[in-house]
């Protein structure tokens, strides 16, 4: 990695996860700086990013709308400037669950049963049977996303999660242990066990430093036996190819209690605090944080774009 290449960080962005990016990109100003690096803030707030003169890089650390799909880095492009992380049309296939989940049936990626509901003319609801999950295609950081058990409770669901869109995405409820794995090119890092101490992995239990409750435990590596590791892992690879994502992701996956695994989704703009999964995992694969911004930003500056 050149160090003289001025990287700015991109942070905050227009959408709902704007506070998490925050804490992303300030996260990753510092390591990068730490690492003797040339790294200013940039911090976003509308659907635009102006590159300030003499950026080499920009470390793209805006989570869900604009700067996980694909909007930003389009605009990179036509600017020709350099970023890190998945490429436009990439992006824009892995933010859309809808989209993805087509690509992982085309590709033999094994995912949950699901079905899109169409609420554009008013609230419908699914054919699937209960019990089932019911998010937003376009959303991250589990917003607008329910897990159904009570034919009371899924009209409400249907509605919250309709509020940011008129697609709905509801997929068949998998019970079993929630796991993640980082992908780094071609390399698979240890998986890591996401043990939420109450309900389900939703914001409260992913950011309880944001919303002052709630909770989660990490195992990495994940206590499972090896066939069982390398089926997950080959699943997750599966997945981030699958999607043609470039650089790095972080698979997220569901394991019953049979062994085996199902894809959710990749997420291309995953946390990247020094306690985020990613980094743990990374962590366990040898790199430091400081180390991990750093392979990111090699790995994208090699990386050819559609400019």
């Amino acid at each position: 990695m050149n160090k003289e290449i001025k990287i700015a960080v991109a942070m905050g962005g227009p959408g709902s996860e704007r506070d998490v990016s925050m804490a992303t990109g300030k996260a990753v100003l510092q390591a990068l700086i730490d690492e003797g690096c040339d790294a200013v803030a940039l911090e976003i707030s509308t659907h635009e990013i102006v590159v300030p003169s003499g950026v080499g890089l920009v470390f793209n650390t805006i989570h869900g709308t604009f700067g996980e799909d694909g909007t930003l880095q389009s605009q990179l492009e036509k600017q020709g400037v350099a970023y890190t992380g998945a490429g436009s049309a990439s992006s824009l296939l892995a933010f859309d669950k809808v989209a993805s989940k087509h690509r992982f049936i085309e590709k033999n990626v094994p995912t949950p049963t699901s079905e899109t509901v169409d609420c554009s003319a008013g609230v419908q609801m699914p054919k699937m049977p209960l019990p089932y999950v019911v998010k937003p295609p376009r959303e991250g950081s589990s917003v607008g996303v329910h897990i159904v058990q009570k034919e009371a409770d899924a009209r409400a669901a249907i509605e919250d999660a309709a509020k940011y869109g008129d697609e709905v995405l509801v997929e068949q409820f998998v019970e079993g242990k929630e796991l993640t794995v980082g992908v780094l090119e071609d390399e698979v890092f240890p998986i890591v066990h996401i043990a939420p101490r109450s309900g389900f992995y939703d914001m409260s239990n992913k950011y309880p430093w944001m919303t002052g409750e709630g909770g989660t435990d990490y195992y990495c590596p994940a206590e499972l036996d090896a066939e069982t590791t390398q089926k997950v892992k080959g699943a997750a690879l599966a997945a981030h190819r699958a999607l043609g994502v470039e650089v790095y992701s972080r698979v997220d996956v569901l394991l019953d209690a049979d062994g085996n695994p199902y894809v959710l989704e990749a997420n291309t703009i995953p946390g990247m605090t020094a306690s985020s999964l990613l980094p743990k995992a990374a962590k366990e694969a040898g790199y430091s944080f400081g180390k991990l911004c750093l392979k990111i930003a090699e790995i994208s500056l090699q990386t050819p774009r559609n400019v």
